[in-house]
């Protein structure tokens, strides 16, 4: 195995690791992984990468495990599920739930419910936008642990929420609807 350590400054190396690790393997042929130890992210790699391959992968990597870095700190402090506790009750009825939590693995869709278990699930991208949107995803998944499709009494529950057809039209304006 052979080592490599990159500045900071390293195309792709965010801020918030003091460090990138390169660490080259003969023996890994295809997969590339990454993890954070301390402040230093070890990306490793196949021993047979170019150097361009590597700064490219290495990129990659200090997005994704930054952007799981960012999503743990939005999860670690129960604001989502004190937030969704105050527009349940204040919208819909205090309708319950068991968790909600940010994900950054919803590509196509702004927020997910699975009404058989209770567990709502936010596109990370939705953290950026404007209070007022994430409240109305929140509300829009909540209605959904009472109503699972999107019939015309969902429809009612969800507009319970002042600034529901301002909000459709945000999330409309960057490309997805629900």
């Amino acid at each position: 195995m052979v080592m490599n350590r990159l500045p900071i400054d390293a195309p792709g190396a965010e801020d918030e690791f003091t460090r990138v690790e390169v660490r080259r393997s003969a023996r890994r042929r295809k997969t590339i992984s990454a993890e954070i130890l301390g402040d230093t992210l070890v990306v490793s790699i196949p021993e047979r990468m170019s150097r361009a391959e590597e700064l490219e992968w290495v990129s990659k990597m200090s997005q994704r495990m930054s952007e799981r870095k960012r999503r743990d700190r939005l999860n670690s402090h129960g604001d989502l599920t004190r937030r969704a506790r105050q527009l349940a009750e204040q919208y819909l009825d205090g309708i319950t739930f068991n968790d909600i939590a940010w994900v950054d693995n919803q590509k196509s869709r702004w927020g997910s419910c699975s009404p058989e278990d209770g567990v709502i699930r936010l596109s990370i991208v939705l953290a950026d936008y404007p209070a007022w949107v994430r409240d109305y995803v929140i509300v829009h998944e909540l209605a959904h642990l009472r109503v699972p499709d999107h019939s015309s009494a969902f429809w009612r529950l969800v507009e319970r929420y002042p600034l529901t057809e301002r909000a459709r039209g945000f999330l409309i304006a960057k490309g997805m609807e629900e």
